[in-house]
């Protein structure tokens, strides 16, 4: 029986950048509520320390208010960054957050991705290889410290000795666990092994979907892993800009097209649409199997769009 379609909303800090640095809490905050309020299923945080000189809340600290104000959506990383925490202390991080929402985080976590702001903070920026190699390690890392009562842990890149963390998370066994990358040598290899869910964000194409979840079910055959434990997620369209109908699109596109960017490359490389458009582009995922979608409306911090989509394709789904 396929589970309950969930819309999670990604909420990256720079889609508030016009507006006042003392407000970004604030204006974050009420989309935030909004999203509870309208019943989407979770809202997800960027972790990122500078974008250019753009002005950034530290995830985890912002979760953690965002936890007081809120109460049934959950809360998520997309993703967090191995290479700014050791994961001994991101375990012990997660599980306070998980108990301090009642059970309602979601760890979404990669490898890194922009050298930048590691070498502007003073984090090294291996090969991707190692990056790898050091993600697969603080996953076990964490998963372990979350179930068990005391862990060491001598690996190639972290050392943990007799580590304790408890509280344990709320959710048994454990928080999701989200591996973000579509990397096909490497990274689907260690989703495979570990992930509860996968973020592969938008792909330009469905068949390079069923290609890269191809080659996930032949990692998890490989490793004797049941392919089904993996929950399937989309992201079906890039950024989202969405009318009530036709009419409704006709009278907002002039107002959503950037200057000096052309209509017709503006409408090619975005979801401009109804929520009937919408629904169509999903119902190959739902047909495969997919039960998590993302959503990146690309008008936040206005909230007519989330309030378009959820009166019209969440509640209705």
């Amino acid at each position: 029986m396929l589970d309950k379609i969930k819309f999670g909303v990604f909420l990256p800090f720079y889609v508030f950048r016009n507006e006042k640095k003392t407000h970004l809490f604030n204006l974050l905050q009420d989309v935030v509520l909004e999203c509870e309020q309208l019943g989407y299923s979770s809202v997800w945080l960027d972790d990122h320390l500078m974008i250019n000189k753009l002005p950034i809340l530290e995830c985890w600290t912002a979760l953690s208010a965002l936890s007081q104000i809120t109460e049934t959506i959950r809360l998520g990383t997309m993703v967090t960054c191995n290479n700014f925490r050791n994961p001994a202390l991101l375990a012990k991080m997660a599980a306070t957050v998980d108990n301090i929402t009642n059970g309602r985080l979601e760890l979404g976590i990669g490898a890194g991705i922009q050298s930048n702001e590691h070498d502007a903070y003073g984090f090294s920026f291996n090969s991707i290889k190692v990056r790898i190699e050091r993600l697969s390690e603080a996953v076990e890392i964490i998963i372990k410290l979350w179930t068990e009562k005391k862990i060491s842990y001598n690996g190639k890149h972290y050392l943990i000795k007799d580590a304790i963390c408890e509280p344990k998370p709320v959710q048994n066994p454990h928080p999701p666990i989200i591996i973000g990358g579509g990397g096909e040598k490497l990274m689907l290899k260690l989703t495979a092994k570990y992930a509860d869910r996968y973020d592969w964000g938008y792909l330009p194409s469905s068949e390079l979907y069923l290609h890269k979840l191809k080659i996930l079910e032949n990692n998890c055959s490989a490793i004797g892993r049941t392919f089904d434990d993996i929950e399937k997620s989309c992201w079906p369209v890039g950024q989202i800009f969405i009318g009530k109908d036709k009419k409704d699109l006709k009278e907002k596109i002039p107002q959503w097209v950037p200057e000096g960017v052309n209509v017709k490359d503006f409408l090619a490389t975005n979801f401009v649409g109804t929520p009937e458009d919408y629904l169509k582009q999903i119902r190959f995922y739902i047909n495969l199997g997919v039960t998590h979608f993302m959503l990146f409306f690309a008008d936040t911090p206005n909230l007519e769009g989330l309030k378009i989509f959820a009166e019209n394709v969440v509640k209705n789904i």
